[in-house]
């Protein structure tokens, strides 16, 4: 497994390069000012020699007099270079990052409702915000330092070796030790990067779970429960942040001890007689003084492998995600409005997590300009059915026909197009009422039709109401409105949507029997000259229904209509009985 992580890291950082391609000016610039940066140290270093053999021994007195203002020089140059480097490099990672959070993001909403039902919305969330920016830190500040230290090694080794390459051999016996433990670390890194991307997916889990069941937490007492909940998976990041410690901790100052162990033998070594021959004390100095440098870089070597291969999990963990299938839309037969004729085919179905078929064999029709109406204990396959229309998912066996045609031979944007869909969970956006009415097409159509549609579905008094009218922002899922109320919303922007068909799911789930009275007048509005298919708790609301589908545990056990139904006494009838107590 480890050997498999450590050989995976190139092609994942190709990967990650090929998002730099677009910034390559910056990218550039950024290396100018790293390789600037190491040249100026090794330069500063060099200069030692001189001051030392010429300057201090008197041979020169000119090396004293120009050294302050060398040295003032060479550290302002140092700062635009470490000016350069590091903003050129921040503003490619986080272009980077953008790019890879928007390509993360849109393919999130390009995924089918399948993938939602197999993954943690927690774990989804994470990517986005967790996983970028471990991203960044490896393609902006673990670059820095790769190229800015890497360079500053090459160059006090090249001056090393230009002095006396007799003791910068020393350094060789030391640098394999470093390169296999940096190789052994790397991969523990990794592993305990993966570890880290699962239990921060699960802090934001734990956290949503408890922010969207506050009201449940607080009613049944249950903060002991999310409070050790929590405590689990929130001691599980902290376990494994200090797992990426230690690692980090004892690769250091490993580093640290075989560097000096370096310098111990060389000035060993420059005991020997042979060796003092040939050097000046200025040389002695310049090769001691980059072996003392060389601890620096090679130390922050090791420490940025840490980011690194964080930076490099998280981004396999993105790639993961940007490359798994996306929804199926290989329909090219466009549809500009349909007539409305609706047919099931022996229709089976199964939900990927459950075994047993949620729909089996079913057949229906219904005429265009119709409304069929779907009723059934819960989980009996009636939003099933809603949602195999839409192409939420797709049907196992069988075929769904619009207009005669294979909805999957449509494009997919083309076959939505032809739907409104009022469901008993609306969702509603943090945006403004009128918005939120005329959501994803706010500019196709005017404030007056938005008013129209929304009088239509008996939501323009309470919106009047509202201190800004229609320009009221309602917080998140509309939470400052009731359900009546949010409800009413959704059945304005279906109004608004004027498609050929229209969906019913339990429409009127959240109103009082007096909202009720008056969104079924709004509602027979909205089904007039459209194909409606309505799925219904309450049957007082569907008698007026062309047809009945009584559905049962994934089959059509009855048809009809309301009073061919009532007659027949079957299962519609004990339904009706169960609902209102009629015998």
């Amino acid at each position: 497994m480890s050997q498999q992580a450590h050989s995976s890291s190139w092609p994942v950082l190709k990967r990650l390069l090929g998002y730099v391609k677009e910034r390559k000016l910056g990218l550039v610039a950024a290396i100018i000012g790293m390789a600037g940066y190491a040249a100026v140290d090794t330069t500063f270093v060099y200069s030692i020699k001189p001051l030392i053999d010429e300057g201090l021994t008197g041979q020169d007195p000119n090396v004293l007099k120009w050294m302050p203002l060398f040295v003032i020089g060479i550290v302002s140059l140092r700062g635009v270079c470490t000016f350069l480097s590091g903003y050129c490099m921040a503003w490619v990672g986080n272009h980077v990052v953008m790019s890879l959070q928007q390509q993360v993001f849109n393919k999130l909403m390009a995924m089918p409702v399948a993938f939602f039902d197999r993954h943690n919305t927690g774990n989804l969330l994470s990517k986005v915000t967790y996983d970028a920016s471990q991203v960044s830190s490896a393609a902006s500040s673990t670059l820095v330092t790769l190229v800015r230290e890497g360079a500053t090694v090459i160059g006090l080794l090249g001056l090393m070796f230009y002095h006396s390459w007799q003791l910068s051999l020393i350094f060789f016996l030391v640098g394999p030790v470093v390169g296999v433990m940096i190789a052994v670390i790397s991969r523990r890194f990794r592993r305990i990067s993966r570890g880290i991307q699962d239990a921060m997916g699960n802090i934001t889990s734990s956290t949503e779970q408890m922010l969207k069941g506050h009201k449940e937490v607080l009613m049944f007492n249950g903060q002991q429960v999310e409070s050790g909940r929590f405590f689990g998976v929130s001691n599980k990041v902290r376990q494994q942040n200090m797992k990426m410690v230690a690692a980090d901790s004892i690769g250091t100052p490993l580093v640290q001890v075989i560097a000096s162990t370096a310098l111990a033998i060389l000035l060993y070594v420059a005991t020997f007689e042979d060796i003092q021959e040939q050097l000046t004390p200025g040389t002695f100095t310049v090769i001691v003084t980059s072996m003392m440098m060389l601890m620096r870089p090679l130390k922050s070597l090791t420490q940025v492998n840490a980011a690194y291969q964080r930076g490099i999990a998280a981004c396999q963990s993105l790639f993961e995600l940007l490359d798994s299938e996306g929804e199926q839309d290989q329909g090219d037969k466009p549809l500009a409005r349909a007539r409305g004729h609706i047919e099931f085919d022996r229709v089976t179905f199964r939900y990927p997590t459950k075994e047993t078929p949620a729909l089996k064999e079913v057949s229906l029709s219904l005429a265009p300009g119709k409304t069929v109406a779907l009723v059934g204990r819960s989980g009996s396959g009636k939003s099933t059915i809603a949602s195999l229309l839409t192409r939420f998912y797709d049907v196992d066996e069988g075929e769904i026909r619009l207009d005669g045609v294979n909805i999957r031979d449509y494009r997919l944007s083309d076959l939505r197009r032809q739907f409104a869909l009022v469901s008993q969970h609306v969702h509603l956006f943090n945006d403004s009422i009128a918005n939120n009415i005329a959501y994803a097409a706010q500019g196709e159509y005017s404030r007056e039709q938005i008013i129209a549609a929304a009088k239509v579905a008996y939501a323009d008094e309470f919106i009047r109401k509202l201190d800004q009218g229609y320009d009221t922002v309602i917080g998140e899922n509309g939470a400052s409105l009731s359900g009546g109320q949010r409800q009413r919303i959704a059945i304005a922007r279906a109004m608004l949507r004027d498609a050929p068909l229209l969906i019913l799911d339990e429409a009127t789930s959240a109103l009082d029997t007096e909202s009720e009275r008056h969104i079924q007048g709004a509602l027979e509005a909205l089904r007039k000259d459209r194909t409606s298919l309505v799925i219904a708790h309450r049957l007082s609301t569907i008698e007026s229904a062309d047809e009945i589908l009584v559905i049962d545990e994934g089959r059509v056990v009855e048809r009809g209509t309301h009073a061919e139904l009532l007659e027949r006494q079957g299962a519609y009838a004990q339904l009706r009985t169960i609902q209102y107590g009629e015998h």
